[in-house]
């Protein structure tokens, strides 16, 4: 049965008071661990056939030990770690360690460039770095590697580096946790805008606390439930589905390390291991219906969610032919938990992302802040007065600018367009930036116009969004020539291998059309909305 029976008995009566002091590792799992101490929190696998079941308990345990080993190094209450790891089980560990300490994690894809890495350790003032032996050297050639107070590496023993096996394996067990405000700065991710290099979201400890709404709502776990969340460690997808939402709830999170995404081995997977409920981006379903799904039975799946952009209404009613589950929509952000979902009680609408989550006031509102009617275009917005709702972020660190021009009047603007219906099912339309999202990936075209400025041949460029089949989306870019320079096939793979090298390699352009000029306003800004209109058919 599922936790949410009736939509609108639990939106009346859910309540959120945030917490004066809350800290996630001891106030859930350390419940979890005393309640019982065989209870499993992860069942991680991987590609060699590795296999480890880790209870609440021992990972209470292993990340007091952790605590030791980040103190010795000199990080204290408040300092930055920056973790840059795939689904090793030491980055469950690492979070949980730095949330038992005070400090304030900043989790990063693998694909970061040590150009990224820089950035980030300058912006966020990190003073302490955690990665594996393969991503090592990108650290090492980070112009601001110097100002961290220690490196932490998984894996091989490397000079300059603490071993992470080697320091736990000495490490007490003994460790008081931080006694933390449910405002004090938790988490730091580093999201892309429209202009600039990414911005730092904070999120406060009481975070985890309201990712209740993910985990017991949408995700509808239970203790009984094992969780697989198809997502990277680097985004906060992994936070609100592999952490904070299932733990919650006291159940056990399956995790598959592995190096690439493969459709074919995730559905063997997803049949062989006892999984009741799964998460994954669209792109994943997308090419989840591109196989023979008759070939595998799910015996124990009840339960399928969504989220990271909308998902087209064919692939789900594909999943659920052959799976009898339809897969259930969610919408947020890094900056949020879950803002609106096709919870399991709701007749689910395909295209839709269904209704507002319990404790959240989401509403379609016009540019004066005014909330708008049924099949109405506007802001997706969150309110946020008198009471500040749960999850939402704290600020951008450091970006008072950009942080006040999220809000307009009482309501929170996620940057992204919608209606409702008469039924008050919200229906995504746009982004309202020029941000793109590719493949559950959320790419700043800046960023990726300043890595393609960089190469000789590029005057000038302009880079939007182009819809792809399988990815939603994917990264275009239009580029003006230097003089000397001929356009060619061999020139597009030589920019796109540029920009690969030059920033992290998921913003590169899977598409460059060399055009002779871009269209400008009076003032000389580019008009990306004119190049995606384009692209979509649309007229601008």
């Amino acid at each position: 049965m599922s936790n949410m029976i009736n939509y609108d008995l639990e939106r009346e009566k859910y309540s959120w008071s945030a917490p004066a002091k809350f800290n996630f590792a001891r106030d859930v799992i350390d419940k979890w661990a005393t309640q019982d101490p065989t209870n499993v929190a992860l069942w991680w696998i991987d590609d060699h056939g590795t296999e480890i079941k880790r209870t609440f308990a021992e990972l209470a345990e292993r990340s007091r030990k952790l605590c030791n080993v980040l103190s010795d190094i000199g990080v204290e209450r408040g300092d930055t770690v920056i973790v840059m790891l795939g689904r090793n089980i030491e980055w469950w560990e690492i979070l949980t360690a730095c949330l038992r300490l005070g400090a304030v994690c900043s989790p990063g894809t693998t694909q970061l460039s040590p150009k990224d890495i820089g950035y980030r350790i300058d912006a966020a003032s990190a003073t302490c770095f955690v990665t594996d032996e393969a991503n090592a050297p990108k650290l090492e050639a980070a112009s601001s590697a110097a100002k961290l107070k220690g490196r932490i590496i998984i894996g091989a023993a490397r000079d300059g580096w603490t071993s992470y096996d080697d320091a736990m394996a000495s490490a007490s067990a003994e460790f008081e946790c931080a006694d933390t405000r449910g405002d004090e700065d938790a988490l730091c991710y580093f999201t892309s805008g429209t202009t600039g290099y990414p911005k730092m979201a904070i999120q406060p400890h009481s975070y985890g606390l309201a990712h209740e709404i993910t985990g017991r709502y949408w995700l509808d776990l239970t203790v009984d439930d094992l969780h697989w969340n198809i997502s990277d460690t680097g985004w906060a997808k992994a936070a609100w589905s592999s952490f904070f939402g299932p733990w919650n709830c006291g159940a056990t999170l399956f995790v598959h390390h592995t190096d690439a995404f493969d459709a074919v081995r995730s559905l063997e997977l997803a049949a062989q291991y006892p999984i009741t409920t799964l998460c994954g981006a669209p792109t994943i379903y997308r090419m989840f219906v591109l196989q023979d799904l008759s070939k595998y039975k799910f015996d124990s799946l009840r339960h399928c969610v969504g989220a990271g952009e909308p998902l087209n209404p064919e692939v789900i009613e594909t999943w659920r032919k052959a799976t009898g589950l339809t897969i259930r929509d969610g919408y947020g952000q890094t900056e949020s938990v879950l803002l609106c979902g096709s919870f399991p009680c709701l007749e689910p609408r395909f295209g839709s992302m269904g209704k507002p989550s319990p404790g959240i006031e989401l509403a379609i509102i016009d540019d004066a802040g005014r909330e708008l009617g049924p099949d109405e275009e506007g802001d997706i917005a969150v309110r946020v007065k008198p009471n500040w709702p749960p999850g939402l972020f704290k600020e951008y660190r450091g970006d008072a600018e950009r942080t006040a021009a999220c809000f307009n009047g009482d309501w929170y603007l996620t940057g992204d367009r919608a209606k409702t219906d008469a039924d008050g099912y919200f229906w995504f339309m746009s982004r309202a930036d020029d941000v793109i999202l590719s493949a559950g990936y959320r790419i700043g075209p800046f960023e990726v116009e300043s890595a393609l400025i960089e190469h000789p041949a590029v005057a000038e460029s302009a880079v939007v969004a182009s819809p792809d089949d399988t990815r939603g989306a994917v990264v275009k870019a239009f580029v003006v020539l230097a003089p000397g320079h001929t356009a060619s096939d061999a020139l597009t793979k030589e920019i796109q291998d540029h920009v690969k090298r030059v920033t992290a390699p998921y913003k590169y352009p899977r598409k460059i059309e060399f055009v002779d000029a871009l269209p400008k306003t009076v003032s000389g800004k580019i008009r990306r909305v004119d190049l995606r209109a384009r692209e979509y058919g649309e007229a601008s």
